[in-house]
């Protein structure tokens, strides 16, 4: 029969996305979450897994061509009990809503899918070798994941976030049955034998190169013509929301950082910590954690709709990130709950996602607090403006030596700029200084920040 794939639901909210590059062609067998297109939303470009296992009909879209969300994507033949070449689908299917992408295929059938079977013989020695170095004393006996034979069943954004923390679907598999895994039984197996996701390294994959406009340097047009898509649409959507909704206000301060940088330097060269790479972004976003507690204002919503101030007793912190496809903001959760080094990880992990053009939609929503890294630019300052739903981003400026006065004389010392936006709703003027000056505090003399709570 013929089975249509309507264009799922990619999560928040987002009404269309952009054909990248198709995986299939048509005439191509597929099997059950293979993947067969990567599409760009205004957030991020997203792999799209099969939810059938059959051959491909029809691709209703071309690259680069923007689909709605709920437009036929892809139709394929599915051989069933009754083969037919015009069946329509089935009720159910119709009924079904688009299914968020990242969470697997809405199931269409009752039957389990087939399986491929593993070679017979134990799991690898390096894996197993692996965890029981790692958890001695709370690994999977080896009887138990001797017993699973066959491919652990799972979706392809499971098998990868367990790729991401180093753990083998075999041994999730040995403890929660024959079932499908889930990400909650990947994340249940790395709590219990002590791994953290956010301190793991992300391993980036080739980012889908970006196509060429018409009218480029070099054949002789006086001008190019970009096409406003993807990122790019939603950022400018989105600050000229920001910058016409929230009255902006930005304070800047300059601070002797020689104290950090000095801490910094003395952290490389210890071997255990050399290879965490801790840097002064990891270091800011440690001080801005702290200093949101003394001021919740800045780590708040204004809700116009309820009429209400939320504040939040969490700090989902963006780190704002320049790609090929334009400004990106991914968060690290709950990151008041970090220590430096895991930190430093974390931002290290979400700028190599962004490089790699893989940043999902999920690490992309809320936030309730953003830093701007303008100093790689070289640049020392300038007016951030707030993203959507915040009441302040900090623009950290790049380390200068500079003449500086130090203990009453002139020295050569290592200076930052600090500059602060924020929603004139929500923080006034003293508060907005406050926190600024508490940052810098630390930055300044970083041993303040066991004064903080």
């Amino acid at each position: 029969m013929i089975a249509e794939f309507r264009l799922p639901d990619l999560g928040e909210g987002l009404a269309e996305a952009e054909v990248v590059q198709w995986l299939v062609a048509p005439g191509d067998s597929v099997a059950l979450n293979q993947t067969l297109a990567e599409v760009e939303t205004a957030k991020a470009v997203v792999e799209l897994p099969s939810p059938y296992e059959g051959t491909v009909a029809t691709l209703h879209a071309e690259a680069g061509e923007t689909v709605a969300v709920g437009a036929a994507l892809i139709d394929f033949e599915v051989v069933g009990e009754e083969e037919t070449t015009s069946a329509p689908m089935p009720e159910a299917a119709e009924k079904a809503q688009p299914n968020l992408v990242g969470y697997g295929a809405a199931p269409t059938a009752t039957g389990r899918p087939a399986r491929r079977a593993r070679r017979s013989g134990a799991v690898p020695a390096v894996v197993d070798t692996a965890v029981l170095e790692a958890a001695p004393h709370d690994a999977t006996p080896s009887s138990a994941v001797d017993s699973v034979v066959e491919r652990p069943r799972s979706t392809p954004p499971v098998r990868a976030h367990a790729k991401r923390l180093g753990i083998d679907l075999v041994l999730v598999a040995a403890e929660v049955g024959d079932r499908v895994i889930t990400r909650a039984d990947v994340d249940a197996y790395a709590e219990r034998v002590g791994v953290r996701s956010q301190a793991t390294a992300y391993v980036p994959v080739a980012a889908p190169s970006s196509p060429l406009t018409p009218g480029a340097p070099g054949d002789g047009a006086r001008e190019t013509r970009v096409p406003i898509r993807g990122v790019r649409k939603h950022t400018a959507a989105a600050m000229v929301q920001s910058a016409f909704t929230a009255p902006h206000v930005t304070v800047f301060h300059t601070v002797d950082v020689t104290a950090t940088m000095d801490l910094l330097a003395s952290l490389r060269d210890d071997r255990s910590l050399s290879e965490h790479r801790i840097g002064p972004l990891a270091v800011v976003a440690k001080a801005v954690c702290l200093a949101l507690g003394r001021t919740p204002g800045l780590n708040s919503r204004w809700d116009e709709a309820a009429g209400e101030i939320v504040q939040h007793h969490y700090v989902d912190l963006g780190i704002a990130a320049a790609t090929d496809r334009g400004l990106i903001v991914p968060m690290i959760r709950d990151a008041e709950r970090l220590t430096l080094v895991e930190l430093a990880g974390a931002v290290r992990a979400l700028a190599e996602v962004a490089r790699s053009g893989k940043t999902s939609p999920a690490e992309l929503a809320g936030g309730t607090f953003s830093i701007s890294n303008i100093g790689v630019f070289g640049v020392d300052a300038g007016t951030p403006i707030l993203p959507p739903g915040q009441s302040g981003i900090l623009a950290v400026g790049a380390v200068r030596r500079q003449p500086w006065e130090f203990r009453g004389e002139i020295a050569l010392r290592q200076v930052m700029t600090l500059s602060l936006s924020f929603d004139h709703r929500l923080v006034d003027g003293a508060e907005g200084a406050r926190f600024l000056k508490d940052v810098a505090d630390i930055l300044e003399e970083p041993g303040r920040a066991m004064l903080l709570r």
